[in-house]
């Protein structure tokens, strides 16, 4: 009989359910319990294992550049951040409230790593996201501008709750990168939120941009209703090389 529920359970893609009886099987003590609250046990085994395998699917669509957890992050290190802002960003109420955030800082202070524990965070909040260097979106925006999946591509974009673009304005960009940012941050004004992660400063966006009216009206829908956190200190990617190089251990971050 417990075979061929187990079997029935299978069937009906009741993953969770299917471990959960088998590890009751092998347990006097939850043997003993009432039908009741065996069954609730194997409710909560399944709800359990669903929540799993969604959060595991939405991983691996957002394609982090790093499998980072804010309980990771080492906060003996010597960065300075806003402790107090991080912490109200790990709540979620800005996704939910369509918020933005910008990440900024020198090379290697582990801005990505800030960055991508954000979007985890935001998977185990049942939110999607997506995480992209931004030299790379823009030219998958320019293949399919060329073969002629454009909207269909930005359309995609937009659907999603949360956007990462990291190496924001590592290079210089031309017309159509432009105004393709500009396609990309009006679709997603005060719909989803989009996180920018990059070492230039606020400040000198404007002119990285090139295009005074096309940085007024990207800069308008990025920065007014972002959070920043600006990362401040060494090098964490120098200190992990001379870390490992002694034989010692140093956090991801």
């Amino acid at each position: 009989m417990r075979q061929l529920t187990l079997e029935k359970l299978a069937e009906l893609h009741l993953g969770g359910m299917v471990k959960a009886l088998k590890s009751q099987a092998e347990d006097r003590r939850i043997q003993e319990m009432s039908f009741e609250d065996r069954l609730l046990m194997l409710l909560d085994a399944e709800e359990l294992h669903r929540k799993q395998r969604s959060l595991e699917s939405r991983l691996k669509r957002a394609g982090l550049r790093q499998d980072a957890r804010a309980e990771e992050l080492d906060h003996r290190a010597g960065r300075k951040f806003d402790r107090t802002l991080w912490e109200r960003l790990l709540s979620g109420d800005w996704l939910k409230a369509r918020r933005n955030v910008i990440i900024t800082g020198p090379t290697g202070i582990g801005k990505t790593f800030f960055a991508s524990a954000l979007a985890h965070q935001a998977c185990q909040g049942q939110f999607n996201a997506r995480y992209f260097r931004t030299p790379r979106l823009l030219s998958e925006l320019a293949v399919a501008r060329g073969q002629g999946t454009m909207r269909t591509k930005l359309s995609s974009l937009a659907r999603v709750d949360l956007i990462v673009l990291d190496d924001w304005l590592l290079a210089p960009l031309n017309d159509l990168e432009r105004r393709d940012l500009l396609e990309i941050v009006d679709d997603r004004y005060e719909k989803r939120s989009t996180l920018i992660c990059g070492q230039l400063p606020v400040d000198n966006w404007h002119d990285a941009i090139g295009d005074p009216t096309l940085a007024d009206a990207i800069l308008d829908r990025l920065i007014h209703n972002a959070y920043r956190l600006n990362l401040d200190g060494g090098s964490m990617r120098k200190a992990r090389g001379l870390s490992e190089a002694a034989g010692g251990n140093i956090d991801p971050s």
